[in-house]
C-alpha cells in the first residue's frame, strides 16, 4: 500500500492572529510519471470536490503508481466557512467583492525573455528551468512585503506554486444547478475523451484568472514563441477544470464514479502501471467558449425550470416558467420562456426566486460531437 503523507500549509492569519492552513496530501510514484496536482473546494460551496478526493485517495494507495501526486482538498478555508444561514457564500471574497478563482498570478510575461534565452536548450531543460522560472516569481510575490497581498491572493499563489510543480492540473469544482462539464484547451482536446464526461467546453489561450488558465497559458505561450522562432514545442502542462455537477452537497457514490473518470484520463496519461480504468462508451458534445452562452431573466419572478440539465433543447422549446403572482388581476401572471436557438442545458440558477437580469441558465450552442 502506498504511504499517503499530509503537511498543513500557511496561507495566512484570520483577524484573531491564529494561522490559516490548508491540508496538502502527497503519494509518491516511483519518479517514471508525470507529477499530478489536484485541487477542490477553491469555491467555498462546491463541495463534492472534496469527497471525490478522499475517492481518489482510496484509490491511488492500491496502485502501483509512476507519478507523484499532491491532493489538496479544502483549498480555500474561508470560502467553505463563508455561512448565511443554511448557505455557503464562497464564490466571492466578502471584502473585495473578486471571485476567489480570478486571483492567480499570470507568468506569461516571463514567456519572451525566457524563449530567447533557451532556444537552444534541450526539452528537458526548457521544462525544468521554465518551472522553476515560474515558481521563483511566485515565490518573489509571496516573501515580499506582505502588505502588497490581498488574502485572497495569498491563498491563490501558495496553491498556484504547487500547480507549477506538476505536469497534470485538475481543478475541482461544481455548478448551481449543474450536469457534469469538463473545461478543456483546444490543444488537449483528444484528452477529454477519456474522462467520463458528456459536455466538453473548449476555450483558447487567454488567461482570465482561473487555475486551469494559470497553468498551461504560460505553457501554451512558450510552445508560441518557440514556434516563431522555428522551434517546434508541444505545451508541456494539460490542465483542466472539471465540473462535478451542483454545489452544496456531497454525493460519495457519484464521487466514486467521478474518481473512476480522472483514473480513466489518468490511466491515458501513463501515471500507474496497473491502469485498468478505461473511459465509457458516451457520446461526448464539444462547445466552444465563446458558444457557452448566459440566458438572463427577461423579468423578476419565480421560476419553474423545464430544461433538464443536459438535455437537448430546440428552438422555441419552453425552458422556464416564471410566476408573477403580484400581477395576478392586472395581467398575466404567468409567463412561459423559450430559447430561440438549439441548445443543450448545462446548469441553471440555484433559487426559484429571481430578480430581471439574473443569470437563468447556461447553454451550449453550435455544438459538435467530440
Amino acid at each position: 500500500m502506498n504511504q499517503i503523507s499530509q503537511e498543513n500549509i500557511l496561507v495566512g492569519e484570520i483577524a484573531n492572529g491564529l494561522p490559516l492552513t490548508i491540508p496538502v496530501y502527497r503519494i509518491k510514484g516511483d519518479g517514471s510519471g508525470p507529477h499530478v496536482f489536484i485541487q477542490a473546494n477553491m469555491h467555498g460551496a462546491e463541495v463534492q470536490g472534496n469527497a471525490v478526493i478522499y475517492q481518489l485517495l482510496e484509490q491511488l494507495k492500491h496502485l502501483d503508481l509512476r507519478a507523484d501526486f499532491t491532493l489538496v482538498p479544502y483549498a480555500n478555508p474561508i470560502g467553505c466557512n463563508q455561512k448565511s444561514g443554511e448557505f455557503t457564500l464562497g464564490r466571492f471574497d466578502p471584502i473585495t467583492g473578486t471571485n476567489w478563482n480570478r486571483m492567480y498570478y499570470d507568468t506569461t510575461h516571463l514567456v519572451d525573455e525566457f524563449a530567447a534565452q533557451h532556444i537552444h536548450s534541450s526539452h528537458d531543460v526548457v521544462i525544468k528551468e521554465f518551472r522553476q522560472t515560474i515558481i521563483n516569481t511566485l515565490d518573489d510575490k509571496l516573501s515580499g512585503p506582505a502588505y502588497q497581498l490581498t488574502t485572497g491572493q495569498r491563498i491563490a499563489y501558495n496553491l498556484q506554486r504547487l500547480a507549477h510543480h506538476a505536469d497534470i492540473v485538475l481543478d475541482l469544482h461544481t455548478g448551481p444547478i449543474s450536469s457534469k462539464h469538463l473545461y478543456c484547451p483546444t490543444y488537449a482536446k483528444n484528452s477529454a475523451s477519456y474522462f467520463n464526461i458528456e459536455h466538453v467546453l473548449l476555450i483558447d489561450n487567454g488567461f482570465a484568472g482561473a487555475l486551469d488558465e494559470a497553468s498551461f497559458c504560460p505553457w501554451w505561450d512558450l510552445s508560441h514563441a518557440f514556434a516563431k522562432q522555428g522551434r517546434e514545442f508541444d505545451v508541456a502542462v494539460e490542465a483542466f477544470t472539471v465540473e462535478l455537477g451542483s454545489q452544496e452537497k456531497i454525493d460519495l457514490a457519484a464521487a466514486k464514479e467521478d474518481a473512476l473518470s480522472i483514473l480513466s484520463y489518468l490511466t491515458y496519461k501513463e501515471t500507474f502501471n496497473n491502469g485498468q480504468y478505461r473511459p465509457v462508451t458516451m457520446t461526448r458534445y464539444a462547445c466552444h467558449l465563446d458558444d457557452y452562452i448566459a440566458y438572463y431573466a427577461p423579468m423578476g419572478g419565480m421560476v419553474e425550470y423545464l430544461a433538464p440539465l443536459g438535455s437537448h433543447i430546440k428552438a422555441g422549446d419552453p425552458i422556464a416558467n416564471i410566476l408573477r403572482m403580484e400581477r395576478y388581476l392586472s395581467e398575466t401572471p404567468l409567463h412561459t420562456l423559450t430559447y430561440d436557438h438549439d441548445a443543450i442545458a448545462i446548469l441553471h440558477f440555484a433559487s426559484a426566486s429571481v430578480n430581471q437580469g439574473t443569470e437563468l441558465y447556461k447553454f451550449f450552442t453550435n455544438y459538435t460531437e467530440l
